[in-house]
């Protein structure tokens, strides 16, 4: 491993309510998932946190999740029609595209948020509605998602462009699933342990689970820090700063996917 992107979603403050420091984690991360209004953000917010990123050459992602903004996405919302769901990502996608094109800025990729993404990463028909949606929008833009996954299985049979994360701050369970939030240690927290379990996914070439086992996966593009968690800056600069002493270089996704 040579180079490796850090990504964070962010963008996900709301009116008067804030979430996280975007504005001093876009100074660690080299990309950037932007929440799209409908979990959390809104078109300044959105624009604001837009316009940082391009200023510092911050890669750009979608970020979309379940129009929940009080559950923050992360409640699971019965689908009935999946071309709604669809077109509920294809309207995301959208927003955020407009306002990066008058921002004067891009995006590249695709990160699904919350609800949404955890049940893609285990339903085929949801991680395939998923898919079709990113591709009906453009087929240019990766998918950024956990491996050995339904999301990843349904994008290489439909031929999206496929980014694989690993996550800093989350534990995985012996199949290389993330363990639910609620479990006992399924949050790391702590800066050095979560730096220090990342250099050695990235030299391993595999995911050590909760319970200290490898899960072995094909490649690693990028590392997500959390960027509503209270320590995500703290973390994010020990990334840095631990995959700096290793050797790896840091840069966009774009760079690493093309």
């Amino acid at each position: 491993m040579t180079c490796i992107d850090i990504n964070s979603d962010m963008g996900e403050s709301f009116g008067p309510y804030r979430m996280g420091d975007d504005e001093a984690l876009l100074d660690l991360v080299t990309t950037a998932n932007v929440a799209c209004g409908f979990h959390a953000g809104d078109p300044l917010v959105m624009s604001r946190t837009v316009e940082g990123a391009r200023a510092r050459g911050v890669g750009l992602g979608a970020h979309p999740g379940f129009n929940d903004v009080n559950g923050f996405g992360r409640r699971q919302i019965r689908i009935d029609d999946f071309v709604e769901l669809e077109k509920s990502v294809v309207y995301q996608i959208g927003a955020l595209h407009g306002i990066a094109r008058s921002c004067g800025h891009a995006i590249t990729h695709v990160k699904f948020h919350g609800a949404m993404a955890n049940m893609g990463l285990s339903d085929r028909t949801v991680s395939e509605a998923l898919v079709r949606a990113v591709l009906s929008f453009d087929r240019d833009l990766a998918i950024l998602t956990l491996p050995n996954t339904q999301t990843e299985a349904a994008a290489e049979r439909l031929g999206a462009k496929i980014a694989r994360e690993i996550l800093a701050d989350r534990a995985y369970d012996d199949t290389g699933n993330v363990v639910p939030r609620k479990t006992p240690g399924a949050m790391i927290r702590d800066p050095e342990v979560a730096a220090e379990r990342v250099v050695r996914m990235l030299e391993d070439g595999c995911l050590t689970s909760i319970d200290g086992r490898k899960v072995p996966v094909r490649r690693m593009d990028s590392v997500c820090v959390h960027g509503d968690e209270p320590g995500a800056v703290a973390m994010a600069t020990a990334i840095r700063r631990r995959l700096a002493q290793a050797g790896v270089e840091i840069v966009p996704l774009h760079r690493i996917v093309a």
